[in-house]
This record gives C-alpha cells, structure tokens and sequence, in this order.
C-alpha cells in the first residue's frame, strides 16, 4: 500500500528502487492506468492517469514476466495491439513488427512462440511490443527479475539504448549499477513512501535515511 507519496519533477530516466513489497510494482500499476489511486491526484504530463483506454494508449508497459500472449508469435505479439488498439492498418503493424525485431537482433525469432524463446529474448520482445507505438512514457516492472545474468545484461542495454534516444521511462529494479549508471534520478520507496529521492549519482553518495543506507549496503555486499 502506498501512502503519503508527494512527487513532482521533469524526468527522463528513473530508477524506483526498494526491497520487495515496498510498493514499487503498486506505483508503476497507478502511474500506468492499470489501477487507481484510492486518494489524491496523480497527473503525467499534465494528463490525470486513468484506466481509461485513450490514457493507457499513450503508456507502455513491461511486467516482470513479459506478459506476453502464449498462443502468439513473436510478430504477432506486436502486431496485434497496434491493429486492434492503434489502428494501424495490417501491412503499417507489420512493417513496425519487423522493424523492431530486426533492430534488437530478433529477426530470427519472429515466427517463434514465447515457450520457444530464451528469458531475454522474450523480454526484448515485450519492450519491442511496448514502444512499438511511441509511447509518452515506459513504465518497466522488474523486466530483469526471472533472467539469468547474460540476459539480464542483454535487456539493460537495450532499456539504455532506448534512453540514449530520448525515450521517458521509470523503471522499478534490483540492479543498482543500472540505477546508478543509465538513470538520471532515483526514487527510494519504503513501506509505501518515498523516503529520498534525487540525482543517482548523489542519492546513491550520500544517501540521508537509515533506510537507504541499509538497503544500500545490502544490495552492494557481494558486489565486485
């Protein structure tokens, strides 16, 4: 549950960071229209986030298990929201479809089915299927959280690729050195609240609750 949260601020790229439970995936779920706010306002670009369908046309979403449909392809699973939510004509979404796998080296992959393709592939093929539209704003959900440590990598420089291009997004994540290296701002949630936030680079430097010093110390332990 989240409670007490007050935030305002330009972004561009932004890491929400805190143990499991803290309210991260709740907060994203809010910002993206999929759930309301029991209380308060909560306005992205001025607009008033609702589950509205004209407002989630604009956002783009990656949960943590990709949310893929099973019984699609590839293609399809990009295809298909830009034809029947977009309105893009079949030959528009399917030059988009392939446009993106190519582009993140999945042209290989387009006919296959989820259960055919490796954790990091099929995360690629979620985050192609979100901005596929030209989303205002990607939300990402722990997009890394299942996948072993190459394809964790493989997904983060994607993610940072799509930053380099100018592309808003708020990512909730355990890997603090994308944090710290591809976000400009970080978000510290505890029980619910924002506790500190600010520019990585000084929110991981100089962190002022006993709350983020922990949690720091125990994300960084085993680090090299």
């Amino acid at each position: 549950m989240l409670r007490n949260i007050s935030y305002h601020d330009d972004i561009r790229a932004v890491a929400l960071i805190g143990r499991s439970g803290c309210g991260k995936s709740t907060f994203l779920r809010i910002l993206g229209g999929l759930i309301p706010a029991s209380e308060g306002a909560v306005r992205v670009d001025g607009e008033a986030a609702t589950d509205s369908e004209e407002y989630r046309k604009k956002i783009g979403f990656v949960f943590q298990q990709g949310g893929l449909f099973s019984h699609l392809s590839a293609l399809d699973n990009i295809t298909l929201p830009l034809e029947k939510v977009h309105g893009l004509s079949q030959a528009q979404a399917q030059a988009k479809g392939y446009e993106l796998l190519s582009r993140f080296g999945l042209e290989n992959e387009a006919v296959k089915k989820p259960a055919q393709l490796s954790g990091g592939q099929k995360q690629r093929v979620s985050i192609a299927r979100a901005i596929a539209p030209k989303p205002k704003l990607l939300l990402l959900d722990e997009p890394t959280s299942a996948l072993d440590p190459e394809y964790t990598t493989e997904v983060l420089d994607m993610i940072r690729e799509l930053r380099d291009e100018h592309l808003t997004f708020i990512i909730a994540t355990h890997e603090m050195g994308f944090a710290y290296h591809a976000c400009d701002k970080v978000l510290f949630l505890s029980d619910g609240e924002i506790l500190e936030h600010g520019e990585s680079g000084q929110v991981f430097a100089e962190p002022e609750t006993r709350e983020l010093k922990e949690f720091l110390s125990k994300m960084l332990e085993w680090k090299v």
